[in-house]
């Protein structure tokens, strides 16, 4: 059995900005390093390695740069945002099986790179999957989370103050943390409420920060967990999710759109675990955009089909809420890097050193992206 078997002993992260001299190589391997030095872990030691397909750090370039010796395992997960979960879950199943000892996952993205600015790149978007939607103003990410968002306005009655709750949520949590983008940079739902679309009904602050900079954590088996400096987050359950009849980020094509990878990932991770939504003590749920925190409520539980919007009221998200979210500010405050960071706020909690740190937090839910095919893992102390 793959519960509890593994478990998450160093994180390492490099500064967050909008523009990063280094290669994205020597982000990784910043990160990477760092994290090693966290857990108390030679980097020759390390023979599994994972990462995003959108990850142009190859697997022999951080390894050689690094001084690793055979490397036994590695993978690359598929659907950007989505991926982030599931390379812990290969990497602990590598681990937990004995295909190998030490692993690391991480994630190093440049977005300040004209070259990865993939949505102004018009002509290779209206190919394959994606004719069904860009040739009608289905440009980028935001503007088809934004149909999703405006069928469920219409459908449930949510309110674009549940997507203010959200935002206001996670810039708190990130005015408690220097390492994020918007450290001491407040903001009131008035200034929400009259910021300019990006596309309507979204605006400007239910949009994640472009950033540059890499993360890692690193994994080992249980037994070797308790050896480590810092206390474990043991994974306790995790799963991918993609639904039938999914079409990248669209779902528009199945039974229920708005039920999508994410539900199928809660409902196999849950089938799994010995906890439930209600041992949840805080969530790291991926939030590139602001409606897929409601979204993911729904999908995983914590509230029923419709409620979402309704859950985020009364500060719910917050320090002191029912179930405090994304406690360092998240994609929306911190940074973006493909929801990595999601991850190692998990860990800070678990350990109880994040700078909006919950009480007794002992069960952290983390998630990928929820319009994509996906993941999710739940660690414990």
């Amino acid at each position: 059995m793959l519960k509890d078997a593994t478990a998450i002993v160093g994180i390492g992260e490099t500064v967050f900005a909008k523009n990063l001299e280094p290669s994205e190589l020597e982000l990784a391997c910043q990160a990477i390093k760092a994290a090693l030095d966290d857990a108390g872990i030679r980097s020759a030691e390390v023979d599994a390695l994972s990462s995003y397909t959108m990850e142009e750090t190859l697997e022999f370039e951080v390894a050689r740069n690094l001084g690793m010796a055979d490397i036994t395992f590695f993978s690359q997960v598929g659907y950007g945002g989505g991926a982030g979960c599931a390379a812990v879950g290969h990497v602990a199943m590598a681990v937990a099986t004995g295909v190998a000892n030490v692993g690391v996952v991480w994630r190093s993205r440049k977005r300040s790179d004209p070259r990865k600015r993939v949505w102004a790149q018009v002509s290779p978007r209206v190919t394959d999957h994606w004719k069904y939607s860009r040739p009608w103003g289905l440009v980028r990410p935001v503007d088809e989370v934004a149909m999703f968002w405006r069928r469920y306005m219409h459908e449930y009655g949510a309110t674009r103050d549940h997507l203010a709750n959200v935002a206001l949520a996670c810039r708190r949590h990130a005015n408690r943390n220097p390492r994020a983008f918007m450290y001491q940079r407040p903001l009131t739902r008035e200034e929400y409420m009259t910021a300019r679309w990006i596309s309507e009904p979204l605006c400007l602050f239910d949009n994640c920060l472009e950033s540059d900079g890499a993360l890692a954590v690193v994994i080992v088996r249980a037994d070797r967990a308790a050896d480590c400096p810092h206390p474990a987050a043991y994974i306790h359950a995790w799963s991918q999710g993609l639904t039938r009849q999914h079409q990248n980020m669209t779902n528009y094509h199945s039974d229920n759109p708005m039920q999508g990878a994410a539900w199928a990932a809660a409902r196999n991770m849950w089938r799994q675990a010995d906890l439930r939504p209600r041992d949840v003590k805080v969530a790291q749920i991926y939030d590139a955009f602001t409606p897929l925190i409601p979204f993911c409520l729904e999908a995983y539980g914590f509230c029923g089909e419709g409620e979402g919007g309704a859950f985020t009221e009364n500060g719910a998200l917050e320090l002191g809420g029912g179930l405090p979210i994304n406690t360092s500010g998240g994609s929306l405050s911190e940074a973006y890097i493909h929801g990595m960071n999601l991850i190692t706020e998990g860990v800070r909690q678990i350990r109880g050193t994040s700078t909006a740190q919950v009480p007794n937090a002992d069960v952290c839910l983390v998630t990928s992206a929820y319009v994509v095919p996906t993941s999710a893992v739940l660690l414990r102390r």
